[in-house]
């Protein structure tokens, strides 16, 4: 070869390499890739979140209102109504979270996210109420979702604000198990974490995959095995499997065996029931037996009662991701472009901008797990979710309430009667403002809560145990934050013990008195 023909063969050799380099964008990435248009992303995450809309809005109506019970009543729907939706803690919390990542990026850490939500003026209740007094105590996050500290551990709390980590984690359920190790343990533990878990893997696993079983399965799949949250998963999908044309028999056997031992101190020996595992169970229902019709899945979701406006809002939005924004039902969605542009109560977002922040949101999740996007097309690593490690935590077994009108109770000082209302929420209390005031009650058990009400003007107690002084209790709790666990303790003896509350002299400087309210101890055994 002269070099006249050297050179034309080196030309032509670059020319080829040039000409690949070009054309290699649009060929797939080596590793095991699937891909998916700009277009499609964005409007399955216009369905989600469509979809989280509806849902909430239509079982807001029934929240709590059927406890252990199915729901009966005709349900009632309007597009108009969805406009509700902008006022549903279950929305504008997921989105303080989701700000922290839009300012911060999508490596934010734990203790980020807790600063975040510590500073947050919204109500709130149960975990998510006591994280965020923790948080304005000093505790900072992980440790503010810890049992240590968080009674509400295995509460919904997290479970109803993860839906936009799935909606952000396209086709990528590892991703999404790592967000919600950070996010969830803001204000929950355990089974808590992984209800999110559960509910963003079947999200991210939607984006792909359009039946209904596979879905599921992969939410379970990101939850370790030995955790109560898969197990009652796995029971709702064997029940389906035997008799997948009755769901009501599903979930008359889920709850016979599940619907239990709940410690939320709101719940325990009551119908009230806000474990994240057992309404995770009421999704997951709705998911299997509503076959993927958006309408059914929800209402079927909602129909098993408790928190019947979360759990049709996580199942209506995993559907709404499978389907699409466009080819959701008008009579459902059609209510949504009148308020498009209405900021959600407490944030700064909107629909369409939390849309495009969502979308943004995935884009960098997508890049920081090794994927690839070119031009209209998006490049995702497929994914095969490892669940975490084993976490487990529970009060144990209610044994018995000690409410505060049992004549086992000794009371010295002033304490008041106010004897509460029929609801649930609202029960007999005995408060006092007298620095000394004494209350007194014997119980027999391997752990105890002390049930009360912390209040901006909270005051300070002792806690003393058998004689001995264990504990300080700091009743004092910023606004709209409501929060009823005071004290607890799960490593007792067995037997029977005496606990006496002594009301201090010293108060929170941010406390604005000594009020102290006592409603109830309650008593569990470890078995």
């Amino acid at each position: 070869m002269n070099m006249s023909q050297r050179k034309s063969f080196l030309n032509l050799m670059l020319v080829c390499v040039l000409a690949a380099t070009v054309l290699l964008p649009a060929i797939a990435p080596a590793q095991d890739m699937q891909s998916i248009s700009r277009a499609e992303l964005n409007d399955k995450i216009r369905g989600g979140m469509a979809g989280q809309m509806v849902g909430v809005a239509y079982g807001y109506p029934t929240e709590f209102r059927f406890l252990g019970e199915i729901v009966d009543s005709e349900l009632k729907w309007t597009p108009d109504m969805v406009s509700n939706a902008l006022e549903q803690d279950d929305l504008y919390v997921e989105m303080t979270f989701a700000e922290v990542m839009d300012r911060v990026g999508v490596d934010a850490t734990s203790e980020q996210y807790g600063d975040a939500f510590r500073d947050s003026k919204y109500p709130l209740w149960h975990a998510n109420a006591a994280a965020r007094r923790h948080l304005n105590n000093g505790v900072k996050a992980p440790m503010s979702g810890h049992p240590q500290y968080n009674i509400h551990a295995n509460d919904i709390d997290f479970q109803i604000e993860a839906d936009f980590i799935g909606l952000m984690t396209p086709g990528m359920p590892q991703e999404t198990i790592k967000f919600c190790d950070r996010v969830g343990r803001v204000m929950n533990y355990g089974d808590g974490v992984y209800g999110g878990n559960f509910i963003c893997g079947m999200y991210a696993a939607a984006f792909f995959e359009s039946d209904v079983k596979k879905i599921v399965e992969t939410g379970v799949a990101c939850m370790p095995k030995g955790s109560g949250y898969r197990a009652i998963i796995e029971d709702v999908i064997a029940e389906y499997e035997k008799n997948p044309g009755d769901w009501k028999a599903c979930w008359k056997n889920i709850n016979a065996k599940w619907d239990k031992h709940d410690s939320c101190s709101d719940g325990a020996l009551k119908p009230f029931n806000i474990d994240a595992r057992l309404n995770g169970a009421y999704i997951a229902i709705g998911m299997l037996y509503g076959e993927g019709d958006f309408a059914k899945t929800m209402d079927i979701s909602l129909r098993c009662g408790q928190d019947s406006d979360c759990n049709p809002s996580s199942a209506a939005g995993i559907i709404g991701v499978i389907q699409g924004y466009k080819a959701l039902d008008p009579a459902w969605v059609s209510g949504i472009p009148a308020i498009a542009n209405d900021k959600f109560l407490f944030t700064d977002y909107s629909y369409e901008e939390f849309v495009a922040s969502t979308e943004k949101r995935a884009l960098a999740t997508v890049d920081r797990a090794g994927g690839k996007i070119d031009g209209d097309t998006i490049w995702i690593p497929k994914q095969t979710p490892v669940a975490p490690a084993l976490e487990q935590w529970g009060m144990g077994t209610p044994l018995a309430s000690i409410t505060v009108v049992d004549p086992g109770w000794k009371w010295t000082g002033d304490w008041k009667a106010d004897e509460g209302s029929e609801i649930w929420w609202d029960p007999p209390t005995r408060t006092t403002e007298e620095v000394g005031s004494e209350a007194t009650v014997k119980f027999t058990g391997t752990g105890v809560a002390l049930v009360g009400l912390h209040s901006t003007k909270g005051g300070m107690a002792d806690i003393y145990l058998d004689g001995e002084k264990v504990a300080e209790v700091n009743a004092y709790i910023p606004e709209d934050t409501t929060e009823r666990d005071l004290w607890h303790n799960t490593e007792l003896d067995e037997g029977t013990h005496t606990l006496r509350v002594v009301v201090k002299e010293e108060a929170d400087p941010r406390s604005t008195g000594h009020y102290f309210s006592i409603a109830r101890v309650i008593a569990f055994d470890s078995e």
